[in-house]
């Protein structure tokens, strides 16, 4: 069955998307959830506009996102935290606190494209991942000193 993609669905496709899936994966999974909506003969052309919309709009959109990127990858943080007497701090540093020290750069993101390989608890450098989208995944370094 083919169906026009509403919201990007992992392993399946991307929105904006017609796709050929399984009929059950289709109307037991896709169209039930509002991720999908079957094309039909008398719709196609409907939907065959829509995507050339969506191929123009996700081309000016990837060129925005890979200009952010390119800010995130130059970009080097400063926080100062207490810390034990051992170096260690008090507590984790959160997303929230990432994503305050990015708006002060002139960066907006949200709090869950906020990645960390483990969690910063330490004074020193640090990589952090910001998810842009699937493919890019820039990295920023985060510097952790002592109040």
């Amino acid at each position: 069955m083919n169906v026009y993609m509403l919201k990007d669905v992992e392993n399946v496709g991307m929105a904006g998307q017609i796709i050929k899936v399984a009929d059950g994966h289709a109307s037991n999974f896709l169209i039930p959830r509002k991720l999908a909506i079957k094309v039909t003969k008398g719709n196609e052309a409907t939907f065959e506009g829509r995507v050339k919309k969506v191929v123009v709009d996700k081309k000016v959109l990837s060129n925005k996102i890979a200009m952010l990127a390119e800010r995130i990858k130059n970009l080097h943080l400063t926080i100062k935290e207490k810390i034990h007497d051992d170096g260690k701090l008090y507590g984790a540093i959160s997303a929230d606190e990432i994503v305050d020290l990015l708006k002060a750069k002139d960066v907006a993101v949200n709090r869950k494209q906020i990645e960390f390989p483990k969690s910063i608890k330490k004074v020193g450098e640090h990589k952090v991942v910001i998810r842009l989208s699937s493919k890019l995944k820039p990295e920023l370094t985060l510097k952790v000193i002592a109040k």
